[in-house]
């Protein structure tokens, strides 16, 4: 006979474990509050403009692209990719036309000596330097659990551990190759898409852009949403079963067992419970016995790093942005280390700099004929850090700043007499709409402390049958990792039901790779 799980939460991971689960013969059902499935990676569609909620940039699409061949699908036929070239545009004060950064080794090199050869050659060393830390990383932390502490405290580990030499910031490591401060920080700022600030997230954390820079970026047709359709399309085909407008009210445990939830008034039994609920809201208030939490205790999930978070903009706009290059673009501020430091003081920040997506130049049914949809997201801080409040005020004050610097921004000059339909998402937003314990977006900040075998692991340590993906969990937020964990969590799942073997066969498609 089948076993059941119960996947709490459609988000990514939520998704991933689901599919790797009911393809190893498992059966599943998946619980979601919201009436469609993506958790983050949802979209917002007013006025015929759609937009993707969160989540806009495709890195590493062999993983969106494993959990389709895992059930031997061609992913072309659910999440047809194009790689975009140039991969983004960058601008400052200084130069309104900004730099593009091409996924062409020759063009980028073009643009990195127009800075200085120096600052070329430099580039060059960071490249060659994170690349092998980055090996060591994929090979020994980021595609593995961490059931037991001498899966970590143990010789071999520990000495992988020191060649990632995390100790320096990431910015300080930029820093000793590349001397021009523009182009340090379009390299160092990509830590912000995990949540953490580069003038105090680990050195390892330069990966990310390393991985921009040498595997390039893509779009999915349709935005970011078919990939989550995709994933809700093809565990349908298998069999799943989805209950959406059904919050989980928690989870079910006895004698540190879990053995279903509490859903829509019902008490569903299942063998296993599989967590995509963003880890210290569930903790808090899915999983009410106390021993079953083990050391994450109310008081400790207070205590914790949180990521930055959020607010953004949807416009839409009355005319194309054919003026505007890209799809992607940084606009950066005057003093980009002051607007860091702020974020994560809890300052209301005098000087924005925020990213502008324009998802309707790849897709054009993403607007109305004739028309560009703008996404900008402002870099903000988390609900438990802010110094101020999200009101009304808050949000125009925010507004004001972004349309002043995009008026004078190569393309944008008349973006404030152009938008015709206009939305929001704050950090309040985040947080009710999905469970972000504090509105962080990118859950727990992957701080040294809160980072590989000091992570939330997908296996709880303190109750059997229960287990957690998802960006606050190991190995961390970002789309791709978000899909590993779904990975881990689902081997570890397997590993305990089945054993060792079949954890593996069950749950390995790709050789190679990042897999």
């Amino acid at each position: 006979m089948e076993k059941k799980v119960i996947v709490i939460g459609t988000g990514v991971a939520g998704l991933a474990s689901a599919i790797r689960l009911q393809h190893a013969g498992y059966q599943v059902e998946i619980y979601e509050k919201e009436t469609m499935p993506g958790g983050k990676m949802y979209k917002i569609e007013k006025d015929g403009y759609q937009f993707d909620l969160g989540p806009s940039i495709v890195m590493m699409p062999e993983l969106y692209q494993e959990v389709f061949e895992l059930a031997g699908r061609d992913p072309n036929d659910y999440i047809p990719m194009e790689k975009i070239d140039p991969m983004y545009s960058v601008f400052f004060n200084n130069n309104e036309d900004g730099y593009e950064i091409s996924a062409d080794f020759i063009q980028l090199m073009k643009t990195l000596e127009g800075f200085s050869y120096e600052d070329a050659q430099g580039f060059l060393t960071y490249l060659q330097k994170i690349y092998e830390r980055f090996l060591v990383a994929k090979n020994h932390f980021i595609q593995r659990p961490f059931r037991k502490a001498t899966d970590f405290y143990n010789p071999y580990t520990m000495w992988q551990g020191l060649k990632l030499k995390t100790l320096g910031n990431a910015d300080r490591f930029i820093g000793k190759h590349i001397t021009n401060e523009h182009l340090k920080q379009m390299i160092s700022f990509q830590t912000l898409y995990i949540g953490i600030s580069p003038l105090n997230g680990p050195s390892l954390y330069t990966m990310i852009p390393m991985i921009e820079l040498l595997y390039g970026v893509w779009f999915i047709k349709g935005g970011m949403h078919t990939m989550a359709k995709s994933m809700e399309q093809l565990f349908f085909e298998l069999g799943g079963k989805i209950y959406y407008e059904t919050p989980v009210d928690h989870v079910i445990i006895e004698n540190q067992k879990a053995t279903g939830v509490k859903a829509g008034n019902e008490e569903i039994e299942a063998d296993y419970v599989m967590c995509n609920a963003d880890f210290p809201y569930a903790m808090k208030h899915l999983v009410r016995d106390p021993k079953a939490k083990g050391k994450y205790t109310d008081k400790k999930i207070d205590k914790m790093k949180y990521s930055c978070s959020c607010f953004i903009m949807y416009l839409g706009m009355n005319r194309k942005y054919d003026g505007v290059k890209n799809v992607h673009n940084f606009i950066f501020s005057d003093d980009l280390e002051d607007n860091l430091k702020g974020i994560f003081n809890g300052d209301r920040i005098a000087d924005p700099s925020f990213y502008v997506y324009i998802g309707s130049k790849m897709d054009a049914s993403l607007a109305p004929e004739g028309k560009d949809g703008l996404y900008i997201l402002v870099p903000v801080s988390d609900l438990s850090t802010a110094n101020y409040f999200w009101d009304e005020e808050t949000i125009d004050y925010y507004r004001t700043l972004v349309i002043e610097r995009l008026k004078k921004t190569a393309g944008f000059e008349n973006i404030e007499n152009d938008i015709v339909s206009e939305t929001y998402m704050t950090p309040l937003d985040f947080a009710s709409k999905f469970n972000a314990y504090n509105g962080a977006c990118f859950g727990l900040r992957p701080t040294l402390t809160q980072s590989n075998h000091l992570r939330p692991q997908s296996k709880a340590k303190k109750c059997e049958n229960l287990y957690f993906t998802g960006s606050s969990t190991h190995p961390g937020a970002g789309v791709p990792i978000v899909l590993m964990s779904a990975k881990i969590a689902t081997e570890e799942l397997i590993l305990d039901d089945q054993g060792e073997k079949k954890a593996h066969v069950s749950n390995s498609s790709l050789q190679g790779g990042y897999v």
